[in-house]
């Protein structure tokens, strides 16, 4: 039992070693670099934008590129692994963020987010990849 709980206490810090470096790169690039944004997406990847769908590289693309330039600040970050009975043995990492967000032309706003990151191997390292992506403004009434 207690080498168990070790295991998956490895595998979580893991978990989260691996988010809060993919946060970091995720809101930078959306920030600064968004053309290169979509590379973090597996190619059939789904971001569910408030409530609207789109999926594949192209729809993602041209998704990001209408959106107008923005300042993403992350105040909180959570994650947590996914068990593997769950991703047919794929590793994979829930993500989950929130913070603000100030859009070119309007107001800064709170949002949230969740990420399915999968673990892609190549043959020098792991590379972690959006499987899925849901984003949601969280306006409250004052």
């Amino acid at each position: 039992m207690i080498s168990s709980l070790q295991d998956f206490k490895t595998y979580v810090d893991q978990a989260c070693r691996a988010a809060d470096e993919f946060v970091n790169i995720y809101y930078e690039t959306m920030d600064k670099r968004r053309r290169a944004l979509t590379r973090l997406y597996l190619d059939k990847a789904t971001l569910v934008w408030n409530g609207n769908a789109v999926s594949g590289q192209e729809e993602l693309n041209k998704f990001f590129e209408m959106l107008p330039s923005s300042e993403f600040q992350v105040n909180v970050l959570d994650c947590q692994p996914v068990h593997e009975q769950a991703t047919q043995g794929q590793t994979t990492v829930l993500v989950v963020t929130s913070g603000t967000v100030k859009f070119d032309g309007d107001k800064q706003r709170y949002f949230n987010q969740n990420f399915l990151l999968t673990a892609q191997a190549t043959p020098t390292n792991t590379v972690w990849k959006i499987a899925g992506d849901c984003f949601r403004f969280q306006d409250w009434a004052s």
